[in-house]
This record gives structure tokens, C-alpha cells and sequence, in this order.
């Protein structure tokens, strides 16, 4: 084979290689690199300034609050879901994969806005909970709703694959030796899934502490009341207040950043177990 031959693939490589990182490097490293820029603009002072005035700090609370029930109630959900959809069979099966997948193909802020039809002042349960002092739009409630819908699918998908390629064998050796179901789960699926679930809860977490559309809807913006980290960016980047913008933004990067070294690190180590999460 000559020369000539040989070059033209590592050259079509090389550019399509270079191709991929210059766009990651605008469409990521760039916007990323502009927020901690803008967030230490004033300096550290002004960013811990920022970051800790009342409103800023609820946000945060606030969303570490939503996340950290909206994270364990889809992975709980997601297990379950998983592992009926992957260890039984039954009628429906197909209709809840895709009732799983229903918020990757609905609108976040439809989604939202549809909590509102049904729990709003004039929605459909409206005036029951209002006679029943009972508040779910423009409260926490509402946030938690939302971020749960957005959040559903993350842990279930990357189980189901897992599960369905890993069949039924372990449970049904464990069983016939006596093991209860519990038993079963506890110290034979959950060891052979547990890589993966660790996976879908990094995914579902991180869409959750970034989720935006949904929250915005049934928050109501109330500054130091409702607004999350991404509803307390976009308020008071409203109010011109940039460095206060960024710095709230900055922290969301961190969170991002720490969620992908995390993720990369686990795909990296038990790249052989979360292989089979990865087929669809």
C-alpha cells in the first residue's frame, strides 16, 4: 500500500478530530470559561459578596432542597421500574417504556404549564386546595412536581438496558436456594446494577439543579421565595446585577463540572459493566 494511501485517513482524522474539539472548544470551553471570567470580574470579594447576599443563598437552599427530594424519589421509581420492566413480564410492558420516555418529548415548560391547569388557582383542583389551605404552584411542591417530571426518565433508562441484557438467572438461583425477594434485590441485583445506577442518579441530579423551563412556570419568581439557581440568573441578570448573574451561574458550573468528572470517572473504571446501559 503506498504512502499516499496511508496518509489520507490519518489526514481525514486528524481533521475531523480537530473539527470536534474547536467546536467543543466554542460551544463549551468558550460560554464556560466567559461565566468564571465575568463571575471574578470584581474579584473574589465581590463573588463571595454575591454569592451569599439573602436571595442567592435561598436559591441555593432552595435548590439543593428540590434536588435532594426530586434525586432519591426517581431513583427509587426508576429501580422499580427497571427492574419490573426488565426481570417480569406483562401486559403494558411497552406502554410504560414509553410512558418513561414521555418527558424527554414533551416541552419543559409544557410540562410545567400542565401542573398549573391541574393545581393552579383556576385549575382543575384548584379551589379544593384552596379550601384546604393546601399551596402547590408557587411553592415547593410545585418545583418538586416539576423537577420530578423532567427528571423521571434518567435513572430508569440507563437501568432498563442493563437489567434486560443481564436476564433473569442470578434472581432465579438466588431464589430457588431460599432467598426472600428482598434478599434478592439486596444482594444480588442491586450489587449487578449498582455502577449504572450510580450513573442515571449523576444525570438525574444534574438536570435537576439545572432544570429551568418547568420550574419557571410553576415558581412564580418569587426572589427569595421560589426561584432556584437558574431562576435567580435570569433575575438578576434582568436587574443588570452581572457579576451577582455569573456568580450564582458560576456555582451552577461547578456543580456541572464536578457531575461530569464524576460521570467520566465511573464510565472510565466500569466502562465494561456500563456498556450494556448504553445500547438502545
Amino acid at each position: 500500500m503506498s504512502a499516499g494511501a496511508l496518509s489520507e485517513p490519518r489526514a481525514t482524522k486528524a481533521l475531523l478530530i480537530g473539527a470536534a474539539l474547536l467546536y467543543i472548544a466554542l460551544m463549551l470551553l468558550l460560554p464556560l470559561a466567559a461565566v468564571l471570567v465575568e463571575a471574578f470580574a470584581n474579584g473574589f470579594h465581590a463573588w463571595i459578596a454575591a454569592i451569599t447576599q439573602p436571595d442567592a443563598r435561598a436559591s441555593i437552599r432552595l435548590t439543593l432542597i428540590v434536588a435532594a427530594i426530586a434525586v432519591p424519589a426517581n431513583t427509587v421509581f426508576g429501580i422499580a421500574a427497571a427492574w419490573a420492566i426488565a426481570k417480569f413480564d406483562f401486559r403494558g410492558k411497552t406502554t410504560l417504556v414509553a410512558l418513561i420516555e414521555l418527558p424527554f418529548s414533551v416541552s419543559p415548560v409544557v410540562s410545567g404549564l400542565v401542573f398549573v391547569l391541574l393545581f393552579g388557582a383556576q385549575g382543575w383542583f384548584g379551589a379544593w386546595l384552596e379550601a384546604h389551605d393546601v399551596r402547590i404552584i408557587f411553592a415547593l411542591p410545585g418545583l418538586v412536581l416539576a423537577t420530578l417530571f423532567v427528571t423521571l426518565p434518567f435513572v430508569a433508562r440507563q437501568l432498563v438496558p442493563l437489567m434486560s441484557a443481564q436476564g433473569r438467572a442470578d434472581e432465579e438461583a438466588a431464589l430457588t436456594l431460599g432467598a426472600s425477594g428482598w434478599q434478592t434485590f439486596w444482594h444480588v441485583t442491586l450489587p449487578n446494577i449498582r455502577f449504572a445506577l450510580l450513573y442515571g442518579v449523576l444525570l438525574c441530579n444534574a438536570r435537576a439543579m439545572g432544570e429551568f423551563g418547568a420550574v419557571s412556570v410553576v415558581s412564580g419568581h418569587i426572589r427569595g421565595g421560589t426561584n432556584t439557581m437558574p431562576l435567580e440568573v435570569e433575575a438578576l441578570y434582568n436587574d443588570y446585577d452581572f457579576v451577582g448573574a455569573f456568580a450564582v451561574a458560576s456555582i451552577l458550573a461547578f456543580l456541572a463540572l464536578v457531575t461530569l468528572a464524576l460521570k467520566g470517572a465511573l464510565e472510565w473504571r466500569h466502562r465494561d459493566q456500563l456498556a450494556a446501559a448504553g445500547r438502545h
